[in-house]
């Protein structure tokens, strides 16, 4: 979805807004498969303490893990608003994230998006690709490919 404003194409980009701890973030819906409530997981030995263990969706073995641990925040509050979203990233296949809440869906265009430089020094950064501008609100639009690469 396009608009055309004074002749010049702007792209845009629907992010679902989410809730973990505090923070909200963002999170292009291209790269989501499914939203899904909070169901039993399987624990896998010898993983990372983020890594949740495994869910079975419709047949499909899909890996979960909560973001909150791996960038250092406090622990899972699992809740009737708790979600495992489904991402499907082409480095890494199917994989689920734990969320403390979907808030909502938001369209931000091309100016509303400003990106960010990494300085190292604070992880959390390291995991954010930009900040979405809305309604006098800011989001941190999370990069997965980056909280995955380890």
């Amino acid at each position: 979805m396009d608009t055309m404003e004074l002749g010049v194409m702007q792209e845009t980009t629907q992010i679902i807004v989410i809730q973990l701890g505090e923070e909200q973030y963002g999170v292009d819906i291209k790269f989501i498969d499914n939203i899904v409530k909070m169901q039993h997981i399987t624990r896998v030995p010898k993983v990372p303490e983020y890594l949740k263990g495994v869910i079975n969706l419709r047949g499909e073995v899909i890996p979960v893990m909560s973001v909150r641990l791996k960038m250092g925040l406090p622990v899972d509050e699992i809740n009737k608003d708790t979600r495992i979203i489904i991402l499907k990233l082409d480095t890494h296949g199917s994989i689920g994230i734990i969320i403390d809440q979907v808030k909502e869906v938001v369209t931000l265009d091309s100016e509303q998006i400003e990106k960010v430089s990494y300085d190292g020094k604070d992880e959390r950064v390291n995991y954010i690709y930009g900040i979405g501008k809305y309604e006098g609100g800011l989001i941190s639009l999370l990069d997965f490919n980056a909280v995955l690469a380890e």
